[in-house]
């Protein structure tokens, strides 16, 4: 998906994005106070007119909820929840793959969000069995993460608040598109981890993010989200920009890329783990951070 002015004019006619753009959302009003809502996964979710007590099971879920302003309103998130600050601050449920289900159940959460179907199988039914609703939102592009923030705004009632802060993503996806505009894309391997070497393929929000950014993932055909190559393929990539996920087990490029263009013109760059890996607002920080990589070689590590 791609943003157009059609996203533009959603974004700033927020009702109209609700009511009549075939978005899967609110679906009215239930007796006793409950609203139904679509997730990601297509399902009917009832929430109460108004969230009250929330948990997050992904790091991504959670900046959401603060960047629409009802981080006051979860009690419990992961580990890995670091973002905002206030985040950290929250009682842990676990991890986002084995978060404790009774330490759920105790804080009594309208909802639990989460941010895969396989999170969602592993612990639906114990949940709903207590009356805790299960609300799945996995965005899979720039587009869905802005969609999904007026849709986390109108679950929290914050809909004026996540309506602006949308506008604003949108324009500054924009000027990135407009700064790259007929600029011959730059070949781009992303690296997640050095040993073993794991990329992003075609089913990964990040093969988008470089394309908006004005390059070309050289694994954009490989099937799957988060391949591991074998370094017989990796060779025969030759990107001319490596960008690196900054981690412990990942400072540098892999050897197999010593004669690489990126690595004999100095374009490799390092960019936050946190903002590449997190489908969430702060992926538009991405966005702008590859296109300057992408843009001005001058800045590489």
């Amino acid at each position: 998906m791609r943003f157009d002015s059609a996203i533009i004019c959603i974004v700033t006619l927020f009702g109209l994005l609700l009511s009549g753009c075939g978005v899967r959302d609110f679906q009215g009003t239930r007796p006793g106070g409950t609203r139904t809502f679509g997730d990601d996964l297509g399902r009917k979710v009832v929430l109460p007119d108004r969230i009250e007590r929330a948990v997050s099971l992904a790091p991504s879920l959670t900046e959401m909820i603060f960047a629409v302003g009802a981080g006051d309103r979860l009690v419990g998130d992961t580990t890995y929840c670091n973002y905002p600050p206030e985040a950290e601050k929250i009682e842990k449920v676990g991890d986002t793959q084995t978060p404790n289900i009774e330490r759920i159940v105790a804080l009594k959460p309208d909802v639990v969000f989460v941010s895969t179907a396989s999170q969602l199988e592993s612990f639906m039914n114990t949940l709903e069995s207590q009356g805790i609703s299960v609300y799945v939102s996995d965005p899979k592009d720039l587009d869905d993460v802005i969609v999904s923030l007026t849709r986390f705004g109108d679950l929290f009632g914050t809909t004026e608040h996540a309506s602006s802060l949308a506008e604003s993503l949108v324009a500054r996806v924009e000027d990135v598109k407009q700064r790259v505009a007929g600029h011959k894309p730059v070949t781009v391997f992303l690296q997640i981890s050095k040993e073993p070497l794991f990329t992003i393929g075609h089913d990964s929000f990040l093969t988008n993010i470089i394309e908006t950014a004005g390059g070309k993932s050289v694994t954009a055909g490989v099937a799957t989200a988060y391949p591991k190559l074998s370094k017989e393929t990796a060779a025969a990539l030759a990107p001319e920009v490596i960008v690196l996920s900054d981690s412990e087990d990942n400072p540098e490029p892999n050897e197999v890329f010593k004669n690489s263009p990126a690595v004999k013109n100095g374009r490799v760059y390092k960019i936050n783990a946190d903002i590449i890996s997190r489908p969430g607002p702060r992926l538009v920080d991405a966005l702008e951070r590859v296109a300057d990589f992408l843009q001005h070689p001058t800045n590489a590590m």
